[in-house]
């Protein structure tokens, strides 16, 4: 691989399809490389039960046969199985406008596998699901945010071409990053941009909104700001339905109250509920 690639994790689910899109707009805004990754993730398949009742040996021995053999034609139907999804996403991103995606299947942890490309990736995309989903990105996601340390973009099931975008700022040092990122990058150039920040009317917080709009309008922004008080979680979701945001930026991590918001036991959860995508920086 090479360096500074927009990767997407594509596992079969109904959110392929959506971040196979998502993937191929941020590479096209990006003008980076799109990898499409599929990690077959061995730990799902049952290569031995518990055979220490009271069979005898060459029983055992035969259930272990015959386990290991049906191990190894599910092995080659997964692998299969990903050769196919890949391939579909490969042809939604050719239609999508990239000219050369690339595929690739991993064995292993998925985990694992992102952590060994994470030195070429620029940008993360994957799906959220259901917490009852087990084995696939959503249980894991909490996980993920905590080990990466790339923008990750989470994305619903269904796409929408994002127009509009929010930065969740606190003041933080995260959420000055999200600014500066928002405006030097192509990702969103030339989009209609909110600044919100939850919290108390007081000079200092209008001072770090100025600031955000301020660096915003000199990269030739069109920016709104918008102080709340309220909840974080509820003020930043009204806001978003009466303004029409496509994508939320916000940082994942910290010790304000925005993103104490996305850590911890809530960050599934709070993702999984967004019915937009939500860019993660650290």
């Amino acid at each position: 691989m090479t360096k500074s690639n927009v990767v997407a994790c594509i596992d079969g689910t109904e959110v392929s399809s959506a971040v196979s899109d998502y993937a191929a707009w941020s590479s096209l805004r990006l003008e980076a490389p799109l990898v499409l990754l599929h990690v077959l993730d061995k730990s799902a398949y049952p290569v031995e039960s518990n055979l220490s009742g009271n069979i005898g040996l060459d029983s055992r021995e035969a259930l272990l046969q015959e386990l290991a053999e049906l191990d190894q034609r599910r092995g080659r139907l997964a692998l299969e199985q990903g050769r196919v999804m890949l391939e579909a996403a490969r042809q939604q991103a050719v239609a999508d406008g990239v000219s050369e995606p690339v595929v690739h299947q991993r064995h292993g942890d998925l985990l694992e596998s992102l952590l060994a490309i994470e030195q070429d990736t620029r940008l993360l995309v994957l799906g959220k699901h259901d917490e009852n989903l087990g084995a696939h990105v959503g249980s894991r996601l909490e996980t993920l945010v905590r080990s990466l340390h790339r923008p990750m973009l989470v994305c619903p099931a269904s796409y929408k071409r994002p127009e509009r975008v929010m930065i969740a700022f606190d003041g933080s040092k995260t959420a000055h990053k999200s600014v500066d990122m928002v405006a030097g990058s192509p990702l969103f150039h030339g989009m209609p941009c909110h600044v919100v920040m939850v919290g108390s009317e007081t000079d200092a917080n209008r001072e770090q909104l100025e600031w955000a709009r301020q660096t915003l309008e000199d990269s030739e922004f069109n920016v709104t700001i918008e102080l709340r008080e309220g909840e974080v979680e509820n003020t930043l979701c009204e806001y978003r339905r009466e303004n029409s945001i496509d994508i939320i930026v916000m940082g994942a991590y910290g010790h304000s109250v925005i993103r104490r918001f996305l850590v911890g036991s809530t960050t599934t959860a709070v993702i999984r509920n967004a019915q937009i995508p939500v860019l993660l920086l650290r």
